[in-house]
């Protein structure tokens, strides 16, 4: 049989996966949906994920390592667990800690924004370090639910304060397909997940591109909230010295970077930000290949 080595991103709404041999032919790459991802109990998120491998990995081959990237490893003690547990040799991080293998660092920090935020470093001691990531009902606040939870609070209290909509509430109403603030109200807090938040993102970036200050305050919030994380990781002894960004919001969404960059600069002017141009499941497929040649050696 063909050994290959298997890397997965597992997300809140997709899943990356990566199978290559490990002579380095890449044979699969390709995106799943992540329904019914949990990490947590053990049981299911392991079983969840040697589902995954079994639907992707071809027949006539031998998985020899796995890294996996996934929300919901959120310590050292619960990633240890997890990848123990796997049928396969493993090693298993959350997913934003995949940001400085991608980008081909040692170490570094890795910050999420897309349908949740979340930062990621790790210590001397090579312990994870994470701020952020509470969720989309509490926290999140630079990703795409958490962003449209914060706009649309904004445009409610603009409302209500009888100020003229400068445009953020007309789009938050377009993006719900309701007619105004009373129906928008309802729609946002009658469904509170990801799945009804996050996809109406882009129309708050697209009130800010139309001249709505609003709702440009509101992404700025975001970028202070990234660069906020930031300094936590930092705080709590967190190395390296590039904050490596990724996710679906940040990645396409120029606004949110910029205001992660020059708030950066600002308060850690020793720390270079950089947009993760590969995929994080590359740094999976990484992980994957370094405990492959740790077993050899």
């Amino acid at each position: 049989m063909t050994a290959v080595l298997v890397g997965l991103d597992v997300g809140g709404t997709k899943t990356a996966v990566i199978v290559e041999t490990v002579t380095g032919r890449e044979l699969v790459d390709t995106v799943v949906p992540s329904d019914g991802w949990d990490a947590e109990p053990l049981e299911h998120g392991v079983a969840w994920i040697e589902r995954c491998i079994a639907s992707v990995v071809p027949a006539g081959h031998e998985v020899v390592a796995v890294g996996i990237g996934a929300q919901g490893l959120d310590s050292n003690e619960i990633s240890n667990e997890f990848a123990a547990a796997v049928a396969y040799p493993a090693v298993a991080v959350n997913d934003a800690a995949l940001l400085p293998a991608a980008a081909g660092l040692a170490e570094g920090l890795g910050l999420i924004a897309g349908t949740g935020s979340i930062g990621v470093g790790r210590d001397a001691s090579g312990s994870y370090v994470i701020t952020g990531g509470w969720g989309w009902v509490i926290g999140d606040e630079a990703g795409a639910a958490g962003i449209v939870r914060e706009a649309t609070k904004a445009a409610l209290r603009a409302h209500d304060d009888s100020l003229a909509d400068d445009g953020l509430l007309s789009a938050l109403c377009s993006a719900f397909g309701v007619d105004g603030a009373e129906r928008l109200a309802r729609a946002v807090n009658d469904e509170p997940t990801m799945d009804n938040w996050g996809p109406r993102a882009p129309a708050v970036f697209a009130a800010a591109d139309a001249g709505s200050a609003l709702a440009a305050s509101v992404i700025e919030a975001a970028g202070a909230n990234l660069v906020a994380l930031v300094g936590q990781l930092v705080a709590r002894g967190a190395v390296g010295s590039t904050v490596v960004a990724a996710g679906s919001v940040i990645v396409g969404q120029p606004r949110l970077f910029d205001a992660l960059v020059r708030g950066v600069a600002a308060a850690h002017p020793q720390l270079e930000v950089v947009l993760l141009t590969d995929p994080p499941v590359v740094g999976a497929l990484a992980l994957a290949r370094r405990l492959y040649e740790t077993q050899e050696s």
